[in-house]
Formats: structure tokens, sequence, C-alpha cells
């Protein structure tokens, strides 16, 4: 159960990150933020980025094993990457809508996934 509740909070925490990160680059297709100066778009991406760190933290000590958890660091931090890579890319094809899925990408998740094999074995 820790490992699910991990990866769902990663998967929360991963989705304000992206639209902290990127989500500002669509402010243009908002009319009332479309003047938005850079210290605003800051602001609001540090708010977003609070909502963050809110399912981060708790994510990373449910899941770390010296907090009873089932992952190591390097493996929290694989799961972390694979899980950034896919939510923003959903985002940036089916939200955003500003790039297509490629052969290119599809190759490039597949060897994350040998990452996650390799980091995960146990040798």
């Amino acid at each position: 159960m820790k490992s699910l509740s991990t990866i769902v909070l990663l998967l929360i925490s991963n989705l304000f990150m992206t639209f902290a990160w990127y989500g500002h680059l669509q402010f243009k297709k908002i009319s009332w933020l479309h003047g938005l100066g850079l210290v605003g778009v800051i602001l609001i991406s540090w708010g977003l980025a609070f909502f963050e760190y809110v399912f981060q933290v708790p994510a990373n000590r449910i899941g770390f094993e010296e907090n009873g958890g089932p992952f190591n660091l390097f493996q929290l931090k694989v799961i972390q990457e694979v899980v950034s890579l896919s939510v923003f890319t959903l985002c940036a094809v089916f939200v955003f809508k500003t790039d297509k899925l490629g052969w290119n990408h599809l190759v490039g998740f597949a060897l994350l996934v040998a990452a996650v094999y390799v980091i995960f074995k146990k040798w």
C-alpha cells in the first residue's frame, strides 16, 4: 500500500510541478493573464510549486525504506523521473497541445523503463 500511496502522491505532485514550470507558457491563451509580467508569473508558479511540495515531501517520506517504505533513495528518484516525464508528456500532448508524441519519445520512454529495471534489479 505504501508503494501505491507514494506513486499516487508523486503523480499529483508532478501535475502541480508541470503547471508551475510550464503552465505559464500558455498564459498568452488566457486573456486576463496575457499581460502578466515576469514577477506575476513567478508568483503564480511559486504558488503552484507550494502544492507540488505538499505532495512530494509526503510521497518521499512514505516511500523511503528508512521510514518503513519500500524504496531506497535511488529507486525513489528513478520513480520520480519516470512519473515526471509521463505527466509532462500527457500534459504537453493533451492539455497544452503543443507537441505530438513521436517514435523517438516512445523509444526514450522504453529506455526509461529499462533504467527502472536496472535500478530495481538486485544484482
